[in-house]
């Protein structure tokens, strides 16, 4: 599966991306509402990529990387995901989630790359919601979400605080 924007190729994460997937995953400011550890070796990257490898093998779906055109760097990831594990009393729903390298931010990747992801989700896998959450403190993830046309349905603790929960209904998806 692979999808493409003006600027941006969103495909299967590989092996090969274990370096820049490290520098995403080692990075505080990146993990800051993540709720989990920064990683400390490049070997928990590789896992972390074959979990989600696991997910398309599984699911039919997962988290894509997200590789700028212009450089043909990996600057993140983005996409849908079912949850298999219940979220705020959701399960196998999916879920719109991504992550970038800081030197990314700001430049609309966010935004473009999410598009494609709800293109996909609504016209190809038919889906009627597509489900998001963000951290309450992450005002850059919250604001992408709002912008998309993401509605707040909720809110639930996590252990490093509050999350928002958003839905967005394939009526009202607006490309």
């Amino acid at each position: 599966m692979t999808l493409e924007t003006q600027r941006l190729i969103l495909r299967k994460l590989e092996e090969t991306d274990v370096e820049r997937m490290f520098l995403l995953d080692s990075n505080p400011e990146v993990m800051k509402y993540i709720g989990v550890p920064v990683l400390t070796k490049p070997d928990e990257s590789l896992d972390v990529i074959r979990m989600i490898q696991k997910q398309y093998e599984e699911n039919g779906t997962g988290r894509l990387a997200v590789i700028e055109k212009e450089t043909g760097l990996l600057i993140g990831w983005s996409g849908l995901k079912l949850l298999t594990e219940e979220i705020n009393g959701y399960k196998n729903v999916l879920d719109l989630g991504y992550r970038y390298l800081p030197e990314s931010w700001g430049k609309g990747y966010a935004l473009e790359a999410a598009k494609a992801s709800l293109e996909l989700g609504f016209h190809e896998m038919k889906a009627d919601v597509i489900y998001a959450h963000a951290h309450s403190g992450n005002d850059g993830s919250n604001h992408i979400l709002r912008k998309l046309g993401f509605q707040k349905t909720g809110e639930f603790t996590e252990p490093d605080g509050i999350c928002y929960w958003y839905e967005l209904k394939s009526e009202k998806y607006k490309p």
